[in-house]
């Protein structure tokens, strides 16, 4: 009896054993290029919550970070900042078709749009998109084709010049591509565009997230830069989601729910509101009011159609946007 009793706890501890090592303290979080500042934050206060868990960051453009996740890098979840490069992973069997079901508000937790950072002083007095298309201003905003921020600089450019030329698709192209042809060098992405922005002064004015432009005059001061609110811009979601065939593999679904819902919570919102991103809690928003401009912001959906749309008509290959960089 003694040694069936013995036998039956090595067996239990050999069963518990597989079943607590499946059960990981590290995360993986694959995100935009511009969002570094924000999830070290968003990872401090997380992990401060849940002592002995320890979250890893990836960054990079977010077209460029669904490729690397199909090709190997094994990330736990995506905080991204474009719907269709998370519908990649799906089409890729990556994560699951009813993504936006598994979060509040479709998914994205805070949300910002394309703006402008000027040169102190704003020497080309630059206040709208139709700035950008002068003979005499040079834009720095990185490749749309790499990078979620410029897609949606680049469909703000869009959704402007369709109001302003009352749905002329010809003027609208020809006044993208003016656009296109006044920016000196598309880099991968939104970070990259900031240094060469900032530090290297190529350009007279940044074509980023408000967030990020925000962030940026914070850091080195209105006697170098100054944001400027054009009159409309695009709604820019920023979606998040699991990353169920890794998650699965690694056994850490359950911990990366939780560090999304984290986003979500009152901290994590203010969190967000403080580096920059125009949240949903109520009672944190309200908090920040004073220091958001108001702006009047368009939707994918209405502008456009919706994402599907968008991919086929402006960013499949041989679509408008190739064709703007076979004009340049």
């Amino acid at each position: 009896m003694k040694r069936l009793l013995i036998l039956g706890t090595a067996l239990a501890a050999l069963v518990a054993g597989p079943v607590f090592a499946q059960q990981p303290t590290k995360l993986l979080n694959a995100s935009y290029d511009v969002a570094r500042e924000l999830f070290a934050a968003e990872n401090e206060a997380f992990i401060k919550q849940n002592p002995g868990v320890n979250i890893d960051q990836s960054h990079a453009g977010t077209s460029k970070q669904a490729r690397a996740i199909v090709e190997g890098l094994e990330a736990d979840v995506v905080t991204f900042n474009q719907v269709t490069d998370i519908d990649f992973l799906v089409k890729q069997g990556f994560v699951s078709k009813d993504w936006q079901k598994a979060f509040p508000n479709s998914a994205s937790p805070f949300y910002s749009f394309p703006s402008f950072l000027v040169r102190a002083g704003n020497p080309k007095n630059i206040k709208d998109w139709n700035d950008l298309a002068r003979d005499d201003v040079k834009v720095v905003f990185p490749n749309p084709k790499t990078s979620g921020n410029a897609r949606y600089t680049y469909l703000a450019a869009v959704a402007y010049a369709r109001e302003v030329f009352k749905g002329d698709e010809e003027k609208v192209e020809a006044f993208v591509k003016k656009i296109f042809d006044n920016v000196p060098v598309f880099d991968t992405g939104g970070r990259a565009a900031t240094t060469t922005f900032v530090e290297r002064e190529t350009g007279d004015v940044l074509i980023t997230f408000e967030a990020e432009t925000r962030g940026i005059a914070k850091q080195y001061g209105k006697d170098k830069v100054e944001s400027v609110i054009p009159s409309v811009s695009l709604l820019a979601e920023f979606p998040v989601a699991v990353v169920d065939k890794v998650a699965k593999k690694r056994g850490s679904e359950e911990l990366s729910k939780k560090y999304l819902d984290f986003l979500y919570s009152e901290q994590g919102q203010r969190i967000a509101a403080e580096f920059g991103h125009r949240v949903l809690n109520e009672k944190v928003a309200a908090e920040f009011k004073n220091e958001f401009p108001q702006i009047r912001l368009v939707k994918v959906d209405d502008v456009f159609g919706g994402w599907d749309k968008i991919q086929k008509e402006h960013f499949a290959s041989g679509a408008t946007l190739d064709k703007l960089y076979r004009s340049r």
